[in-house]
């Protein structure tokens, strides 16, 4: 019984560790993207049918939404694609 005891309580403490160390890493990466998106300018969305960047031709557009469509086999959409 004694080293049942023993295992339950090792139990515990492991999953307790592990809960605060995800818990860590989740409250780490939401810092790290707020704290990027924040200070390193980046592309912003302006709700315009064609952001800032250049158009890009049609041809490319439907081959890249033909490989969107085959990878994620139609559960993915293009939201938008910029030319740099």
């Amino acid at each position: 019984m004694e080293n049942l005891n023993e295992a339950l309580g090792l139990l515990a403490v492991g999953m307790v560790t592990v809960v605060i160390i995800l818990c860590l890493v989740v409250v780490t990466g939401n810092l790290v993207i707020n704290l990027t998106n924040r200070f390193i300018p980046g592309n912003k969305r302006t709700g315009e049918s064609h952001p800032s960047g250049k158009l890009v031709p049609t041809k490319k557009v439907a081959a890249i939404a033909a490989v969107v469509d085959v990878i994620t086999r139609g559960s993915g959409r293009v939201d938008s694609i910029e030319k740099r």
